[in-house]
């Protein structure tokens, strides 16, 4: 397998037949659109299965990759991991948060559904990401639950106030305030950081990881999280609709703090490009084992969308 790894099209290859095996995984994971009660079962699966690049369960399945932590944990964790990211998406999206039209290029859900029933989808994927996380082999040993309950508290903990919704609240808080560049970084290592580095680090938790490789994937997380909210911030400061498949421009409009606002565009391009290859460093010891997260990491920099 390493040997289909050493060219870019086998990694590419790599991460396509993942990125099938998601869906798949996903598509199973959720009652089907007419289970009662019908409206939420579509609402999920119209915000779930809207076109994204599942960039996070892929983190998962290369992490898992290069530290070599078992592929069927490792798929639940990624399903759980892109629900999750679903889920706050379209409460990001609400008239009470962002207040955005569009999602991925397509209506978000509280203009479909209306606001109750986006409300509900978004606490539907957040409930069913950790009832799948639950949800063992009948012969799963006393350490392999151990190993997942492990991956579970640190998907848990990035999603929590000190994680996700912490980032949130402050970049409610920091809007039209002006923001330090301090303050900055730790709103954005929390709203999307947090989330993008258990997507690494849990994997090394179910493969009982040692200290050197789990560093290894901390330091990647940490550089190729940024990077990745910093590129957006000079996506939406210099793409329009059709590119980014939401409305362009809304961060600045509303007085949000981004890289742009406090450090200027070339300031927060030249940082991106700095963190893409502390990135780049950090999992280069792992060899072929690594180039799928090496190839997502450079992904996460150079997209335009």
């Amino acid at each position: 397998m390493e040997g289909a790894l050493s060219t870019a099209e086998g990694v590419a290859a790599r991460l396509t037949a993942w990125r099938q095996r998601v869906e798949q995984a996903l598509d199973a994971a959720l009652p089907a659109e007419e289970a009662w009660p019908a409206t939420i079962h579509r609402a999920v699966r119209y915000s779930l299965f809207a076109g994204g690049k599942r960039l996070r369960p892929l983190l998962v399945l290369a992490a898992a990759e290069a530290v070599g932590a078992p592929e069927p944990e490792a798929l639940a964790f990624a399903c759980a991991v892109e629900m999750i990211h679903t889920y706050s998406l379209i409460h990001d999206d609400l008239p009470a948060m962002d207040n955005d039209d569009l999602r991925r290029g397509k209506p978000t859900s509280h203009k479909v559904f209306g606001e109750a029933i986006a409300i509900l989808a978004g606490d539907a994927l957040l409930t069913r990401a950790f009832h799948l996380l639950a949800e063992v082999p009948a012969e799963a040993t006393a350490e392999a639950l151990r190993r997942r309950l492990r991956a579970s508290a640190l998907l848990g903990e990035a999603c929590g106030t000190g994680g996700l919704i912490g980032g949130q609240v402050l970049d409610l808080e920091s809007e039209g305030q002006d923001v330090d560049a301090a303050t900055l970084e730790r709103l954005h290592r929390a709203k999307t950081g947090a989330l993008l580095g258990a997507c690494v680090l849990a994997p090394a938790a179910l493969a009982e990881a040692g200290p050197e490789d789990t560093q290894r994937l901390q330091r990647f997380a940490r550089a190729a999280g940024l990077a990745f909210q910093v590129v957006d911030d000079v996506l939406d400061a210099t793409e329009g609709d059709a590119q980014l498949g939401k409305t362009a421009g809304k961060d600045r409009a509303a007085g949000k703090a981004t890289y742009v606002r406090v450090h200027g565009l070339e300031a927060a391009r030249a940082l991106a490009a700095r963190l893409r290859e502390e990135a780049l460093q950090a999992v280069a010891p792992f060899g072929e084992r690594g180039a799928p997260l090496a190839a997502l990491g450079r992904m996460m920099v150079d997209r335009r969308a």
